[in-house]
């Protein structure tokens, strides 16, 4: 896609009846789309979309050449097309499998990043020290543990990135081995594990259900660089109740910490190859041009990413829904598309459990950018999953062992879907917003994508790249390659914003879709 800068409308695909308006169009101003001339009969604002021609009563409207709602009324040409006069029916679906598998190019030469290669194999793109909280109770002490550390002992290891506490709200009142006491330990051991991570200790109360023992022994947590110390003898859990409160845990624990942290110090950066990278994407805060500038460009991005071995991630399965058919053409194999429609079939069910609907995901900033349906967020959504095949599905926080474009389920909510993501071994992430999110995520470095000029312009200090420049003529491509070159720079140490600013300490997130007791 390569758009001229004189373009005031959009139209994406030669089927749409709608065009998006890349720039403010008052009430009148004749524009020409595609070679069809609108008088807007309303002021059309930035990345909202205005009818092509006559849309009848019932009719589709059609946007990337897929039907994204269906007129309530009818609409004239030049009209306003949004929530007032679209219905949010999902279309009919025509699923087909493994039909549409375009395998991306070898890439002559290999490309490497600078990164630190663990004990156990793994790579890691940072390197922090982590505290892990089980449950809301012991919360406060791991921050506690992390503030001190950081005040008094950070400073004589340049090494270390920062000290952590990853703690959250749950933990107790939850049946013990269900689904969600599995899945929360499923997370809290991916971060523990996690390549970015070089030591950690991990706190408890003591009487929770999500026992700080059971974690260790079920997941088979490591204390130190990635691998198993079996000649030290400090502890890796401390449990509150049983050490004597939290002045004498935060004592312990520091201890602790203390005595790794020369160890966790004593690291460098080699060259590794980007095979090694899995990288995790997002988007938040979206308007009308997600789906034009920044999530496609993310998609080039992936394509090569795919190419050189790498592995990369989409999520948000309430945000796939309406766009599951074009993507089960790409799962490798029809049982990787049927994965696919089974989380789509459990967030329906889900849904329909607490009387509610997943067709009604765009929020009000996603809305006033332009968006009108979850149909047409979602289209949008999946192209930062580039073209290449659908290796794999899986679920919230698993371990992703697969090479090439993946899958993991979610919920839509950007902090939790990114802290799964992150737990199954992300050790990047990048995040496309229209709106201006400002996410950041330790342990895994935040990319932040801009999606239109304006919005970059007036948040420079938060946004890492600005891809409304496909907008002002760039293209696609080159920006998908400034995307690709990015990661490898931030893989390598290159600070984000979000880093910069000290953001991440505060959005982990685990998702619990159950209920508390």
């Amino acid at each position: 896609m390569n758009i001229q800068s004189t373009t005031r409308l959009l139209r994406l695909h030669q089927l749409d009846n709608v065009a998006v308006a890349t720039v403010l169009l008052p009430e009148r101003l004749e524009v020409i789309a595609d070679g069809i001339t609108i008088v807007p009969t309303a002021t059309i604002p930035a990345g909202h979309k205005v009818a092509l021609g006559k849309i009848a009563d019932g009719d589709a409207i059609l946007k990337f050449g897929q039907a994204i709602g269906y007129a309530a009324g009818n609409i004239e040409p030049g009209d306003h097309v949004h929530v007032h006069n679209v219905v949010a029916t999902k279309p009919g679906q025509d699923y087909a499998f493994a039909t549409e598998i375009h395998i991306p190019p070898k890439p002559e030469t290999e490309r490497t990043f600078m990164g630190f290669r663990r004990p156990n194999g793994t790579v890691g793109t940072r390197n922090y020290v982590a505290v892990i909280s089980t449950v809301n109770c012991s919360a406060t002490t791991a921050k506690y543990v992390a503030k001190e550390l950081t005040e008094t002992d950070l400073s004589n290891y340049p090494n270390i990135d920062g000290i952590v506490a990853f703690v959250h709200k749950e933990g107790c009142a939850l049946a013990f081995n269900s689904d969600d006491h599995r899945q929360l330990n499923r997370t809290m051991a991916g971060f523990a594990n996690h390549p970015n991570i070089v030591a950690r200790i991990v706190l408890g109360l003591g009487c929770e259900t999500a026992q700080a023992t059971h974690l260790e022994r079920e997941h088979a947590l490591v204390q130190l660089g990635g691998i198993n110390e079996p000649d030290t003898e400090l502890p890796m859990v401390l449990n509150i109740q049983e050490v004597g409160g939290v002045r004498k845990t935060v004592a312990k624990a520091v201890e602790v910490l203390r005595e790794l942290l020369p160890r966790a110090n004593d690291v460098q950066r080699v060259p590794i190859p980007i095979s090694e990278l899995k990288v995790a994407m997002e988007c938040g805060g979206s308007d009308g041009n997600s789906g034009i500038t920044a999530n496609p460009a993310v998609g080039v991005a992936s394509d090569l990413l795919v190419a050189h071995g790498a592995t990369t991630i989409l999520s948000e399965t309430t945000e796939i829904y309406g766009a599951e058919h074009l993507l089960t053409r790409r799962a490798i194999t029809p049982e990787v598309g049927e994965q696919l429609l089974e989380r789509i079939r459990w967030w329906e069910d889900y849904a329909r459990r607490y009387d509610a609907s997943i067709d009604n995901n765009p929020s009000v900033g996603n809305k006033n950018g332009g968006l009108t349906t979850i149909y047409e967020k979602s289209l949008g959504a999946i192209a930062k999953g580039g073209t290449s095949p659908l290796r794999a599905v899986y679920k919230y926080a698993e371990p992703i062992t697969e090479k090439g474009f993946v899958i993991m389920d979610s919920p839509g909510f950007d902090p939790a879907s990114i802290t799964g993501k992150v737990a199954s071994g992300a050790q990047i992430v990048v995040f496309t917003t229209g709106r201006g999110s400002c996410f950041g995520c330790k342990p895994s470095p935040t990319i932040k994508v801009a999606t239109n000029t304006p919005m970059f312009e007036r948040m420079r200090d938060d946004m890492d790249i600005n891809a409304g420049e496909i907008l002002n003529g760039m293209s696609v491509e080159e920006v998908g390659q400034q995307i690709f070159e990015s990661i490898i720079a931030t893989a390598s140490g290159q600070q984000t914003l979000s880093e910069a600013q000290g953001i991440g300490d505060e959005e982990f997130c685990p998702w619990f879709p159950g209920p508390i007791f």
